[in-house]
């Protein structure tokens, strides 16, 4: 095995391969010149997002960032969609809690066009009141439907409790109160958080290095903002103390939505690869690994039934999910405690572990086929210091790791008496 994964190494991108460069006003721009295909992907990141938005306007992130396809000084709503829709290509923009993102996908023959597109989005919307208006409304509905979402109900009451007093406890998509507030001037006050500095453009596709650098630089570094942006000072994230239980009631649900868990490693943590491989065992791993086998398959009692890492820069996650009949509710959490505490009791057998190493290990060369997939991984690369080689060092470093290094990381954040637990959907 281990001569196929030096083979399949020899083909990933590495330090030889990505280019990496830095612009006078801050942006790290890493490339990668793929040029068997055919097309070109730029996904991009910079340091403005919900955190900064408002109690009272929650949502002004997003409302920003989803305006900013709405028109600049030079092309109108209509002229930026026919230029992409023209040529088959596509552009969008989103916003996290602390990230604005955007991603864009051309033909090698109109990146020039995308790139100009991406640049002027960004840096000169204007806002158009009859947008806004048409935006307001499109939100508002989305929030509506929220509303009724026992998933997504779960996740919001699980992140308003498990991070409680961080911007993480806050829906990025605001409120319904909260969106209806949001002014025109609101917009172009946050758009005014935009700042190069510390921003990572990522692309990869079917053009020679030297021309992508061309063309970024001609157009990313005229990007200069007047004013310099404070960095904010974020409260530190402390671990529950005891176990919390909450239902939230939607009537005329015929389906209960679970989401349960605790704080886990950051990705740059040093027990992340140790917490990571241990998940995929205990809720990934074929039909969702150990929970998966042992709450759906053999009880029965979910539509489905898994776990999952979500590692952050400064923090993380560590969930387990289930949808169930409102009537399997507390039998379910019950049996996903029940896992858990098992999980803990005892270093993972041999045979399972090696098994889910070697898909990790070979999932990672498929998720890199396309420019999206290896542009995604440059980025965070990038965002979370992980080395240019990072592909080639990825097997060795998750074949390195032992049953009890997994199960030594993932007791410093598992413990079955001290879960956010968190239920949405009919009274059983």
């Amino acid at each position: 095995m281990q001569k196929n994964n030096r083979a399949l190494q020899n083909h990933l991108p590495d330090a030889r391969t990505i280019q990496r460069f830095r612009l006078q006003n801050g942006i790290t721009v890493l490339v990668y010149s793929n040029m068997e295909s055919k097309s070109l992907t730029i996904i991009g990141m910079l340091d403005s997002g919900s955190f900064r938005d408002q109690p009272d306007k929650l949502g002004t992130a997003n409302f920003t960032a989803s305006m900013l396809m709405r028109g600049n000084e030079q092309l109108s709503f209509q002229e930026i969609n026919h230029k992409l829709e023209s040529v088959g290509a596509n552009l969008s923009f989103s916003a996290g809690t602390k990230n604005t993102w955007f991603q864009g996908r051309s033909l090698v023959k109109d990146f020039s066009m995308l790139l100009s597109l991406v640049f002027d989005n960004l840096t000169k919307p204007v806002f158009p009141e009859e947008y806004i208006s048409r935006l307001r409304n499109q939100l508002l509905t989305s929030l509506l439907i929220r509303d009724q979402d026992t998933q997504e109900r779960a996740a919001l009451e699980f992140d308003t409790v498990l991070f409680k007093g961080h911007p993480y406890a806050m829906p990025v998509d605001g409120y319904p109160d909260t969106i209806a507030r949001i002014k025109r001037e609101d917009l172009i006050k946050h758009h005014n958080t935009y700042h190069p500095h510390n921003a990572i453009l990522a692309i990869s596709g079917a053009l020679p290095f030297q021309e992508i650098e061309t063309l970024v630089r001609t157009l990313f570094e005229r990007w200069n903002p007047a004013s310099e942006i404070s960095e904010p000072v974020y409260p530190k994230i402390e671990p529950l103390p005891a176990q919390t239980r909450t239902h939230i009631p939607i009537e005329g649900k015929s389906q209960s939505d679970i989401q349960m868990g605790t704080l886990g490693p950051s990705r740059i943590s040093p027990d992340y690869y140790a917490a990571f491989l241990g998940n995929h065992v205990l809720g990934q791993f074929g039909l969702y690994g150990r929970i998966g086998k042992s709450v759906r398959n053999k009880a029965g009692l979910a539509y489905y039934a898994f776990s999952s890492l979500n590692a952050l820069p400064d923090t993380g996650s560590w969930e387990f999910n289930a949808g169930v009949n409102p009537a399997n509710v507390d039998k379910t959490i019950a049996l996903i405690i029940e896992e858990i505490a098992r999980y803990l009791n005892k270093p993972l057998q041999d045979e399972e572990l090696e098994n889910s190493k070697s898909h990790l290990i070979g999932k990672l060369p498929m998720s890199l086929e396309s420019n999206a997939g290896i542009a995604n991984a440059l980025l965070s690369i990038e965002r979370f210091n992980l080395g240019l080689d990072y592909f080639q060092n990825y097997a060795e470093r998750i074949q390195s790791i032992t049953p009890a290094q997994i199960l030594e990381a993932s007791r410093r954040y598992l413990d079955p008496q001290k879960l956010v637990i968190i239920s949405a959907g009919a009274e059983a």
